[in-house]
């Protein structure tokens, strides 16, 4: 292996799964299975009833997962992944979650964290993350040069929060 290849060899069980590029798992169902299993093991020996009992996971994306797990290059690339010194962090949910049940949209640039680190915190609150506007949006969060979200969001009345009262939000809950 060279060595740019591997730069970070700590990653949390989410963004395993998704990195992992199994078929119909996108990041809130590599966060359901993560926080339903906690532990990849565990993932490796559902069964396809177990996994279509999730919440949000259909039987189509339960079966994909299920198959993934049962083909042998797949298990192989994790063998190679744990020698590599590839080490799962399991994520630390708080109890406290001040914005479950909210749905958020970021548009535009954030000038004091990645969009990266607004999706994590937010779902660290509880809080979900989607990449569209719609009727279940309960804020938008407006960054820099924001595009076709904003107009949106205005059109269907969802409440728009700026950077500044974002960060308080998700200071004072956090």
């Amino acid at each position: 292996m060279n060595s740019g290849v591997l730069t970070r060899k700590k990653i949390n069980l989410s963004r395993f799964i998704f990195a992992l590029g199994i078929k119909n798992v996108g990041e809130k169902t590599a966060q359901d299975l993560a926080e339903y299993f906690g532990k990849l093991e565990k993932i490796k020996k559902a069964s396809l009833q177990e996994l279509e009992k999730i919440k949000d996971i259909g039987p189509i994306a339960a079966k994909a997962i299920y198959e993934w797990f049962r083909e042998e290059r797949n298990l192989k690339l994790l063998q190679k992944l744990k020698k590599a010194g590839v080490e799962i962090i399991q994520e630390k949910r708080p109890r406290y979650q001040p914005l479950k049940g909210n749905v958020f949209v970021l548009t535009g640039k954030l000038k004091s964290m990645s969009r990266e680190q607004a999706k994590r915190k937010i779902q660290e609150l509880g809080g979900e993350v989607s990449e569209s506007v719609s009727k279940k949006t309960d804020f938008l969060v407006l960054g820099a040069d924001p595009g076709s979200k904003y107009q949106k969001a205005k059109t269907l009345g969802v409440k728009i929060v700026k950077e500044k009262e974002f960060l308080k939000i998700i200071t004072k809950t956090g």
